[in-house]
Protein backbone atom coordinates (compact mmCIF):
# COMPACT_ATOMS: atom_id res chain seq x y z
CA UNK A 1 0.00 0.00 0.00
CA UNK A 2 1.54 3.44 -0.48
CA UNK A 3 0.92 6.68 0.90
CA UNK A 4 -1.93 7.93 -1.11
CA UNK A 5 -4.08 4.63 -0.67
CA UNK A 6 -6.56 4.80 2.71
CA UNK A 7 -6.39 1.65 4.94
CA UNK A 8 -9.41 -0.22 5.12
CA UNK A 9 -11.95 -0.11 7.69
CA UNK A 10 -12.43 -3.28 9.65
CA UNK A 11 -15.68 -3.69 11.57
CA UNK A 12 -16.38 -6.46 14.31
CA UNK A 13 -19.23 -7.23 15.43
CA UNK A 14 -20.99 -9.58 18.43
CA UNK A 15 -21.98 -8.49 21.97
CA UNK A 16 -21.13 -7.38 25.10
CA UNK A 17 -21.93 -7.41 28.39
CA UNK A 18 -21.51 -4.78 31.45
CA UNK A 19 -21.61 -7.59 33.88
CA UNK A 20 -21.33 -11.26 33.42
CA UNK A 21 -24.81 -11.92 34.69
CA UNK A 22 -26.60 -8.71 33.16
CA UNK A 23 -28.46 -8.68 29.41
CA UNK A 24 -26.43 -8.25 26.61
CA UNK A 25 -25.95 -5.79 23.65
CA UNK A 26 -25.09 -5.95 20.07
CA UNK A 27 -21.78 -4.46 19.28
CA UNK A 28 -20.30 -2.94 16.02
CA UNK A 29 -16.80 -1.60 16.50
CA UNK A 30 -14.80 -0.50 13.95
CA UNK A 31 -11.10 0.44 13.23
CA UNK A 32 -8.30 0.05 11.21
CA UNK A 33 -5.85 -2.31 11.74
CA UNK A 34 -2.99 -3.65 10.19
CA UNK A 35 -4.24 -7.53 10.88
CA UNK A 36 -7.41 -9.49 12.07
CA UNK A 37 -5.56 -10.32 15.16
CA UNK A 38 -4.43 -6.77 16.02
CA UNK A 39 -7.65 -5.49 15.64
CA UNK A 40 -9.13 -8.26 17.96
CA UNK A 41 -6.91 -7.41 20.42
CA UNK A 42 -7.81 -3.22 19.77
CA UNK A 43 -11.38 -4.11 19.77
CA UNK A 44 -10.72 -6.14 23.53
CA UNK A 45 -8.83 -3.66 24.49
CA UNK A 46 -11.44 -0.80 23.69
CA UNK A 47 -14.32 -2.39 25.07
CA UNK A 48 -12.65 -2.92 28.31
CA UNK A 49 -11.78 0.29 28.77
CA UNK A 50 -15.52 1.30 27.86
CA UNK A 51 -16.83 -0.75 31.05
CA UNK A 52 -17.86 -3.82 29.42
CA UNK A 53 -16.68 -6.99 31.65
CA UNK A 54 -17.81 -9.58 28.64
CA UNK A 55 -17.27 -9.77 25.29
CA UNK A 56 -18.16 -12.57 22.46
CA UNK A 57 -16.72 -11.43 18.66
CA UNK A 58 -18.62 -12.67 15.41
CA UNK A 59 -17.95 -11.63 12.73
CA UNK A 60 -14.94 -9.07 11.61
CA UNK A 61 -14.12 -8.01 8.17
CA UNK A 62 -13.73 -4.97 5.88
CA UNK A 63 -16.38 -2.34 4.82
CA UNK A 64 -17.10 -1.78 1.62
CA UNK A 65 -17.67 1.46 0.60
CA UNK A 66 -18.59 4.67 2.95
CA UNK A 67 -22.00 4.04 5.20
CA UNK A 68 -24.81 5.81 4.22
CA UNK A 69 -26.60 6.29 7.49
CA UNK A 70 -25.48 7.04 10.93
CA UNK A 71 -24.50 6.26 13.78
CA UNK A 72 -22.32 4.17 11.30
CA UNK A 73 -21.48 7.01 8.89
CA UNK A 74 -19.77 9.05 12.04
CA UNK A 75 -18.53 5.69 13.68
CA UNK A 76 -16.87 5.07 9.84
CA UNK A 77 -15.25 8.63 9.65
CA UNK A 78 -13.58 8.34 13.28
CA UNK A 79 -12.20 5.24 12.45
CA UNK A 80 -10.26 6.31 9.50
CA UNK A 81 -9.39 9.32 11.79
CA UNK A 82 -7.55 6.41 14.46
CA UNK A 83 -9.62 6.29 16.52
CA UNK A 84 -11.97 3.13 17.55
CA UNK A 85 -15.16 3.53 17.17
CA UNK A 86 -17.98 1.36 19.66
CA UNK A 87 -21.72 1.00 18.77
CA UNK A 88 -24.08 -0.85 20.88
CA UNK A 89 -27.43 -0.99 20.60
CA UNK A 90 -29.93 -3.81 22.42
CA UNK A 91 -30.37 -7.01 20.71
CA UNK A 92 -33.79 -8.30 18.94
Amino acid sequence: MNDNEEQAVTIVTGRVWRDKSGESQGVHVMLVAPDDDTAVTTVLEALAREGYAEAELDQIGDIEGVPDEEPHLSAYQSATRGEVAVITFDEP
